[in-house]
This record gives C-alpha cells, sequence and structure tokens, in this order.
C-alpha cells in the first residue's frame, strides 16, 4: 500500500481550502478534494476538529464515485478513515468528497489517502468556467434534508449539494467556490422580529477576505481564520446572494434601509477590487424580496458612478407553500431546483455577451 498526500499536485481543490502541516483543511460549504483513480484498494483518512466530542454540529462530508454518493457520514472522531473502493480488479472512476455542513460551526481536514500500490491517482481536470457564489442559508443549504417545521438548525439536516448554488454550477458543468454563512448579512446578520439590536457580529464584508471563519479549531487554535489568496482561484462569474438576513432588521425603515444600501454599494466594491475581470451578478428575493429596490437602485447608481458595466440584478421568485418548506421556514429542494435552473439560464446569457 501507498500513502498520497491531498495535495494539488494529486488532487483538485474544490473552494477555498488551506493545505497546513500536511492536511488539507475544509471550512466552507462545498469546499473538497476530486480526482481520477485508477486502482483496487482507496482509503480517505480525516481530521476532525476539536469539535468533534460535541453534541451536535460536527462537520459533515460525503463521497462520491462517479456522481453516486457512496458516503455520507457525520465527523465525530479525531481520525475517521473510510474505505471507499475495495475491488478485486482494478477500476477507473472519480472520486469527489465535498463538506456538505458550513465553516461556521466546524471544520474537516483530509490527511491523506491510501492506496494499492500500482494505483494512479490525478487531480480531476479544471472546468471551463468558474463561479464564486456568496451568500448565506440560503446558498449554505441550511436544512434542505429536513422538511420537519418543528426542528431547527443542524449540521446535520444542512446539505449544499442540493442547494441553488452548487446545483447551478452543475448545470453549467463549472467549477464554483462558495464564501456563505448562515445569518450572515452585509448591514447586519438575522435579528429575531421581536429584537432591535443590530447584529454586527454576523456580516459577510469581514470574512470575504479569509479561507473561512470558522468556530471550529484545532488543538485549540483558530486554522481557517487566514488571508485567502484571490490568485488561486479566478471566477468569471461572482453570484452574490446578500440582503436576506439584512431585511430582518431593516424591516422598511428608510434610515436603515439608507445605510443598508450604502453597505451594498462598499461591498460590491470590494468585490469588484478582488475580482476585477468578473461579471458580478446580484441576486436576491427567494426568501424575501423587501429590499429589491434597494439593490437596484445601488446597482444603477454604482454603474453610473464607475462604469463597470460588468455587473446586474436577478430579482429571483421568492418561495412559495405550495413547494413546500425546509426547518424554519427554509427553500426547500423543490425551491433550489427552479432557482438553479432561473440562475443557469441568466449566466448563460452572460456568457454570451
Amino acid at each position: 500500500m501507498k500513502t498520497i498526500k491531498p495535495t494539488e499536485e494529486n488532487v483538485k481543490h474544490i473552494g477555498r481550502t488551506l493545505y497546513q502541516n500536511g492536511i488539507l483543511w475544509l471550512a466552507l460549504s462545498g469546499t473538497g478534494i476530486e480526482f481520477t483513480f485508477e486502482g483496487r484498494h482507496l482509503d480517505i483518512l480525516l481530521q476532525g476538529d476539536d469539535h468533534t466530542a460535541a453534541d451536535a454540529d460536527q462537520a459533515r462530508i460525503a463521497v462520491y464515485i462517479d456522481d453516486e454518493c457512496i458516503l455520507d457520514e457525520m465527523i465525530r472522531e479525531a481520525h475517521p478513515c473510510y474505505t471507499v473502493i475495495e475491488e478485486g480488479e482494478a477500476r477507473r472512476c472519480t472520486v469527489r468528497l465535498l463538506k456538505l455542513s458550513e465553516a461556521p460551526m466546524s471544520i474537516a481536514g483530509v490527511r491523506e489517502l491510501t492506496a494499492d500500490d500500482d494505483a494512479v491517482i490525478h487531480p480531476a481536470p479544471a472546468k471551463a468556467r468558474r463561479i464564486e457564489f456568496i451568500g448565506d442559508s440560503i446558498t449554505c443549504g441550511y436544512g434542505t434534508d429536513d422538511t420537519d417545521l418543528t426542528h431547527t438548525f443542524s449540521t446535520e439536516t444542512e446539505n449544499v449539494t442540493e442547494a441553488y448554488a452548487y446545483r447551478t454550477a452543475r448545470l453549467l458543468d463549472a467549477d464554483y467556490s462558495m464564501v456563505s454563512y448562515s445569518g450572515y448579512g452585509i448591514y447586519s446578520g438575522y435579528v429575531d422580529e421581536s429584537s432591535d439590536v443590530r447584529n454586527t457580529s454576523e456580516l459577510v464584508p469581514p470574512y470575504y477576505g479569509l479561507v473561512g471563519f470558522s468556530r471550529g479549531t484545532y488543538e485549540g487554535k483558530p486554522v481557517t481564520v487566514t488571508e485567502w489568496d484571490f490568485k488561486k482561484y479566478v471566477p468569471d462569474v461572482i453570484v452574490l446572494n446578500l440582503g436576506t438576513n439584512d431585511n430582518s432588521y431593516c424591516r422598511s425603515l428608510p434610515d436603515r434601509e439608507s445605510i443598508f444600501m450604502s453597505c451594498y454599494r462598499d461591498f460590491i466594491a470590494a468585490v469588484r477590487s478582488r475580482n476585477p475581470r468578473a461579471y458580478i451578478l446580484c441576486i436576491y428575493g427567494i426568501m424575501n424580496c423587501e429590499l429589491r429596490t434597494c439593490m437596484e437602485t445601488v446597482l444603477r447608481r454604482y454603474r453610473e458612478e464607475t462604469g463597470d458595466c460588468n455587473i446586474s440584478f436577478l430579482a429571483m421568485p421568492t418561495q412559495t407553500e405550495a413547494d413546500g418548506y425546509v426547518v424554519d421556514y427554509h427553500p426547500s429542494i423543490a425551491t433550489h431546483i427552479r432557482a438553479a435552473g432561473i440562475l443557469a439560464d441568466e449566466i448563460r446569457r452572460i456568457w454570451k455577451r
């Protein structure tokens, strides 16, 4: 048997990952590895964070072989090892490991692959197109695997592969990177309707430049709260889907909406400064639509002031009772499927321009 490290020479890194001290760390939703494999035996050794002994909200991962999910596990051990291929004869396939849950609660690491001596492993080829998604719980796939409305959030029922962003990338056969945090906003994170205090602790802009913010630690230290190298992944299109949580605080109050608009404009400028060639597509409306006019006004003014024509707004249809809901009235899989189709069509139009 031989051991292979999860470096970029051996496997394709998906999303914002961090290779540090022999471990490839996964924090954000949808991060992972992908590679072609030809051989008889394959083990994947993972690394849990310090949260593995907790009662809930550990990292959830899945392994796919030729797009079939053959493993779906919560990381509840320090060094879980999974045998994903065991064959009498060598087989050729594509193997993909993804983190299904989001960053703030927990992280997971890939330590090494173990294969038979004759096995051959190569990074999966890059796609022709690249998309970056910036969002909140909708992008993360909050609760997609739990339709019981008496339940609430759990990383165990969060599945990014069921959400619109991952589905859009698949429809377009594009590589993706996601920067998404449930409850986070631009001006304010989510607040309960009984609260009148702005949530300044859950904002995306302060973390956009990082590999991925997480309270998950390893050996008592934060891991992925480090600067992201924007040269490592240069997207063709950036889909910005924020505002849903801000609306819980803005509540159609003019003074708050005015500040939101200023923050929204500032974040667009910050995204543009790090991605000068990308087309920025701002979308909104899947869970609420009250801030739509504010966003459209910001984009119109931004284009007029900067001359930047590589940016536009797309209003998304709001979820309906007919399509159903999952926990905390988040979008159902049916809603995500519909949104992915609409978004993919719009991105195709952008690419044809």
